[in-house]
């Protein structure tokens, strides 16, 4: 494959790679919100959250809508909620087999 996917690619991860990130995604799957209304719900300063969706935006993952003063974020393509969700899911996996793996030492010694 080209190698200037695979850049691309990373890019997209890298900036999926943070929890407030992660966070803001989880909180848009339900549908748009305001910056106030993430604020809101993530207990996360409003300048932080803004600049977060701005590199969302910029990595093209939200999308906005200007409606009066209020501009609405949604998620741009709703594959990323899956993704992310695939993600977590990976990462349970991995917790519940390490559980498995402590439970099984223990038993041992």
């Amino acid at each position: 494959m080209n190698k200037h996917i695979f850049s691309l690619q990373a890019d997209i991860c890298k900036t999926l790679g943070n929890p407030k990130r992660l966070e803001i995604i989880d909180a848009l799957k339900d549908g748009e919100l305001t910056v106030t209304e993430l604020v809101e719900q993530l207990k996360i300063p409003k300048a932080n959250v803004s600049q977060h969706l701005a590199i969302l935006r910029s990595k093209k993952l939200v999308v906005t809508r200007r409606e009066g003063l209020n501009i609405y974020y949604s998620i741009a393509n709703p594959k990323i909620v899956k993704v992310c969700g695939m993600m977590r899911e990976v990462l349970f996996e991995q917790l519940e087999e390490g559980g498995r793996l402590v439970k099984k030492f223990k038993v041992a010694r």
